[in-house]
């Protein structure tokens, strides 16, 4: 399963790895926690661990204008557009 590291304050992914998936979120975080060499309280100020589809389901849920390009694309291919045939 694949784990993110995220910056509290930025929100973005600062790293990723792909655990076992046995090992959740807290074996994730204490693998994190020895690649930042940092103590359990300090590394819980800076940083977050979680899995990357919960980080990517977040991100789209936080963002209520994301735009859904496939949902707008045309379904005729280009050739058709530029000839007039298209929709």
């Amino acid at each position: 399963m694949k784990y993110v590291l995220i910056n509290r304050h930025t929100k973005e992914v600062v790293w990723r790895t792909d655990i076992a998936s046995d090992v959740g979120v807290s074996g994730a975080r204490t693998y994190f926690i020895g690649v930042k060499q940092t103590g359990p309280e300090e590394f819980d100020k800076l940083w977050e661990v979680m899995t990357e589809s919960n980080y990517n389901s977040e991100r789209l849920q936080s963002n209520p204008g994301y735009i859904k390009w496939w949902k707008d694309e045309h379904t005729t291919p280009d050739i058709e557009i530029e000839n007039g045939r298209g929709s």
